[in-house]
């Protein structure tokens, strides 16, 4: 899918030519669209398939000379949503900056996009390509922030569940959300030192307006950084401590199982001594009183023992 857009009037509206001062935005473009743009604007090949390979990490290529940037950072999503689950993952998100254009390109939809041609960003100019790729570095970077609050509210929720029973659901979604931190974790390092190269301003030129907003951007990430870090060591120590706990009522159950068996087997152990043809002591006038006696021991004996372990 390929979609043009420009600035009128401080809104973002659909063009319908590709036109200087246009933005094109490309999600999953098939191969005539590719060709399209690769031949129009004389795009670098190298740079379509980097912003559609799923596995890009964030960086920034020149083509000194045509002096095309491409910029690529990832963007957070979300993978997997289903009623036992939520999987947080990431893809990049290739920016093209041209002489006259820009070009946005991804392998799937993301909010951060959908939200800027929605309008629901105020004083986006695309004419402004520099101002424009920071505003949109700093979406990415609320949006990390966004979703980290939402696995912090999903842990917590899910650990409350697992005080009240150890089920094997909660246990996955713990899973699932360590492994989400981890995806962001590794993506959000990789968009700070491509910000930082953009700081050193070898990339693109900045003016002062920008600087500061490019400050914000930094302190973003590091803060997403910073509290992913946190998220990560705390759900780790609650996951050692829930698989200790559940070790330990292993340990307990086992035991007492064992102890169990062992007084179970004592009936067995005294009749034993006993053939089918000897009598049973304490049995008269057809009266069982020997098994009777032995099974009312043994059910005060597991009690005590219940008792003394605190099983009851």
């Amino acid at each position: 899918m390929m979609n043009f857009y420009k600035s009128e009037d401080g809104m973002i509206k659909q063009a319908n030519v590709l036109e200087n001062g246009v933005w094109i935005n490309m999600v999953n473009p098939d191969k005539n669209e590719q060709q399209y743009i690769t031949e129009t604007l004389d795009i670098e090949q190298s740079f379509i398939m980097a912003a559609l390979d799923e596995e890009e990490a964030s960086h920034i290529d020149i083509d000194d000379e045509s002096e095309q940037k491409l910029i690529i950072v990832d963007v957070p999503i979300i993978s997997k949503e289903h009623s036992d689950y939520i999987l947080y993952s990431t893809i990049p998100l290739a920016i093209i900056i041209t002489n006259n254009n820009i070009i946005t390109i991804s392998t799937k939809e993301n909010f951060i996009i959908n939200d800027i041609i929605e309008n629901r960003y105020k004083n986006i100019n695309i004419a402004l390509k520099t101002r424009f790729l920071l505003q949109i570095l700093y979406r990415v970077a609320q949006l990390f922030l966004k979703y980290l609050k939402q696995i912090d509210k999903i842990s917590s929720y899910v650990e409350t569940q697992l005080h009240k029973s150890m089920r094997n659901k909660e246990l996955l979604q713990l899973m699932e959300i360590e492994k989400s931190l981890v995806y962001f974790s590794t993506s959000l390092k990789a968009n700070e030192v491509t910000l930082q190269k953009i700081f050193r301003g070898r990339i693109v030129k900045l003016y002062e307006d920008d600087k500061e907003l490019l400050e914000d951007v930094l302190i973003e990430i590091k803060q997403a950084i910073e509290m992913c870090n946190i998220y990560r060591d705390i759900l780790s120590g609650t996951m050692d401590a829930f698989a200790s706990i559940i070790s330990n009522n292993l340990n307990i159950v086992m035991k007492v199982l064992t102890s169990l068996t062992i007084l179970m087997a004592i009936p067995n152990i005294i009749t034993s001594f006993y053939g089918m043809n000897v009598d049973l002591p304490l049995v008269f006038g057809g009266s069982f009183w020997f098994p009777l006696v032995l099974s009312i021991i043994c059910v005060l004996v597991t009690f005590f023992f219940l008792k003394k372990t605190k099983m009851m």
